[in-house]
């Protein structure tokens, strides 16, 4: 008899453990929709990009050495080149001439050598980092310590600063912060492809470096401010003016 209430009494007790086990998950699982839900498709524009298949590069000037600018004038002059063009988004920053700040290299020249000065200002707030595409169609995000040029780089721009490395938030970014702007950046989702995101509202640091790790992003690269512009019909999101350094641009044959 002693037995059977023991056993009994136990049934009770992982039963009891088995209610707070499946409570303890109901609740995760509300927070990570609550979670997900934060970020909707009125918050950010999203456009992903698979190297291997689409024909996606950087640009800066046209082959008469005139800098394109805006999206306006890159859209002109693809026309001219019998090209279609499906997304352009500015690249990484610029100096006061327009010219590409740190890192710049197309068609594997080094156009703008690499910047690991200490500064002021987003760009300098360590860690900053490199996006990059090989001769191979692989693309890739590192810190700017961590980047090497092995002469397999056909594109690179640079940029700061790194919104997640290896998986984590930058340290330097508070939740809750009040520092709201328009931001736009890139990320390698886990499948290799590309993700470029642009906040069409005002968002910190911290939720738009969150929405990349959101999505998988184990290395993503903050690219500009306020002045961040893209244009992607697919979506019906048409701007096409602005006055850039470099544009990430993605094109095919008519």
């Amino acid at each position: 008899m002693k037995l059977f209430v023991f056993t009994f009494e136990n049934l009770n007790i992982e039963k009891m453990r088995l209610k707070v086990v499946l409570f303890s998950f109901i609740i995760g699982l509300t927070v990570v929709f609550i979670g997900a839900e934060q970020y909707s498709d009125d918050l950010f524009l999203t456009y992903k990009v698979d190297i291997k298949k689409q024909n996606l590069r950087l640009f800066w000037k046209d082959d008469k050495g005139n800098r394109f600018g805006s999206i306006e004038n890159f859209k002109l002059w693809s026309s001219e080149k019998n090209l279609k063009v499906d997304f352009v988004m500015n690249a990484g920053m610029y100096k006061t001439d327009r010219s590409p700040q740190g890192l710049y290299i197309e068609k594997q020249k080094v156009l703008s050598p690499l910047d690991t000065a200490a500064a002021e200002g987003n760009f300098y707030l360590k860690p900053n980092g490199v996006f990059f595409i090989t001769t191979k169609k692989t693309a890739l995000i590192c810190t700017t310590e961590r980047f090497k040029n092995n002469k397999e780089i056909e594109f690179a721009t640079q940029s700061g600063p790194m919104l997640v490395i290896d998986g984590q938030i930058h340290s330097a970014f508070k939740e809750g912060s009040k520092n709201l702007n328009i931001r736009n950046g890139v990320g390698i989702l886990p499948n290799g492809n590309i993700v470029f995101v642009l906040s069409k509202k005002e968002v910190n640091f911290y939720d738009f470096a969150n929405y990349f790790k959101g999505l998988g992003c184990k290395n993503a690269l903050y690219l500009d401010g306020f002045v961040s512009r893209a244009y992607l019909p697919s979506q019906k999101w048409i701007q096409t003016d602005g006055d850039f350094g470099a544009l990430f641009a993605v094109t095919k044959n008519k």
